[in-house]
């Protein structure tokens, strides 16, 4: 016996309206077409469905069985319609990140507070990005977003320009260096630089300073936390290097200061890295406005 849903939406449909003209107006079919249809479906049966000599029309016992089966597949077809028509429209879906920018959970966990409210649909998920490399996995789709300040050209993936930062030294106003208008890469060759436990290549301080300049701090520490960082700091055991926002967002104690990378200053762009075809879906285009929100609000504090 082959049985299609149409079947199920048929036999649901006549025990609703207790008739074929009423049913076949629900369903947009003629009353002939739907006349055809159940004894088609009698025929593959073997058995009757309906007792059509009864006003309404009532269901065999095997008619009950096929109803009882419409009653309890047709709400998990629609169900799961429901759920590929907002997948089909991105109101709905997979939102894994993946962060090359260590410091950007301070910034990311706020954002991703008020995406939550919006979009509960939504699967989120956070990867470090700092044992693996991200790039490819978003290629593989293995993640959805990454978070980085090192845009490559890549087939399929476009990065999206979320805000500029400075990375600025910062050490104790009682340090000698704290008298410093800025600091230049020799600087750092007496001190002990506290930093993230991340690749130096993937640290400011390192990929835009010391290494072009071929400097050695003379030892690295290496803290997980922000607030620990800036606690050291404070204490005189050490300098260290963070984006401008962080710094500010943190202000975790009065007894540190900041001063810029070089006469120049540093300006550093964050992105989010996404798949071409992802970039236009509702949620993750309100993720990127989140996370540009969030970013002014940085800024201006």
């Amino acid at each position: 016996m082959h049985i299609e849903f149409r079947h199920l939406r048929t036999i649901q449909a006549v025990y609703e309206c207790g008739g074929l003209a009423r049913a076949a107006e629900r369903l947009h079919i003629t009353q002939s077409a739907l006349s055809h249809q159940i004894k088609g479906l009698e025929d593959q049966a073997g058995v009757e469905l309906f007792q059509r000599r009864s006003k309404p029309m009532k269901l065999t016992a095997a008619g009950l069985r096929l109803l009882r089966l419409a009653e309890k597949v047709l709400p998990q077809v629609e169900a799961m319609q429901a759920e590929f028509t907002n997948l089909r429209d991105g109101n709905t879906g997979r939102l894994h990140i993946a962060i090359e920018c260590h410091a950007c959970f301070e910034w990311l966990f706020p954002v991703l507070e008020n995406f939550r409210k919006s979009w509960g649909d939504v699967d989120v998920d956070i990867r470090p990005g700092l044992a693996f490399d991200a790039m490819p996995a978003l290629q593989k789709e293995e993640v959805d977003l990454v978070v980085s300040s090192d845009p490559e050209d890549l087939p399929g993936i476009d990065f999206i320009e979320l805000f500029d930062y400075a990375p600025v030294f910062v050490a104790s106003s009682q340090h000698p260096l704290a008298a410093k208008p800025f600091v230049e890469a020799a600087d750092f060759r007496d001190e002990t630089l506290i930093s993230y436990p991340v690749e130096r290549t993937r640290l400011d301080v390192f990929s835009q300073l010391l290494i072009p300049a071929k400097v050695e701090p003379a030892a690295i520490r290496q803290v997980e936390l922000t607030a620990v960082i800036l606690l050291l700091v404070a204490s005189n055991r050490g300098v260290a290097v963070l984006p401008d926002w962080v710094v500010r967002e943190v202000k975790y104690s009065s007894d540190y200061v900041t001063r810029p990378l070089t006469a120049k200053g540093i300006t550093r762009r964050l992105y989010a890295a996404v798949r071409r075809e992802d970039r236009e879906k509702p949620y993750m285009s309100e993720l990127i406005d989140l996370a540009r929100n969030e970013a002014r609000r940085l800024q201006a504090a």
